[in-house]
């Protein structure tokens, strides 16, 4: 499986969108500041939304039909791209209406899928 998350460091807050195998390794890699960068740097780490795919021609082809309506022509332009480019290229308020839609309270989704 892969997944394409984002962390936030609160509601409304900064935002990162990341690619990985083992999501829950890399969350706690953000976490615990594992390793040096714009998470640690900007105390990004609350797993605030998860995309699951199959396979990485799943995750990289990417085109999510999930996300509603206001995003289909984007989706649309960009079936090409992965799925993380994609939603790096989004602005800010698209972002954080995926996030909402999924998750309106923001509340962290870590423990959740760490068990």
């Amino acid at each position: 499986m892969f997944f394409v998350y984002m962390l936030a460091s609160k509601p409304n807050g900064t935002l990162y969108i990341g690619v990985t195998r083992d999501v829950i390794r890399r969350v706690h890699q953000h976490r615990t500041k594992a390793v040096p960068g714009f998470t640690a740097k900007y105390g990004v780490t609350r797993l605030v939304y998860v995309e699951t795919f199959d396979g990485p021609e799943s995750a990289i082809g990417a085109f999510s039909a999930k996300v509603g309506t206001g995003f289909a022509e984007e989706n649309a332009t960009n079936q090409s791209q992965s799925r993380e480019k994609q939603l790096k290229g989004w602005n800010r308020a698209w972002k954080i209406r995926l996030i909402e839609q999924a998750n309106p309270s923001w509340r962290d989704l870590f423990e959740e899928l760490a068990g």
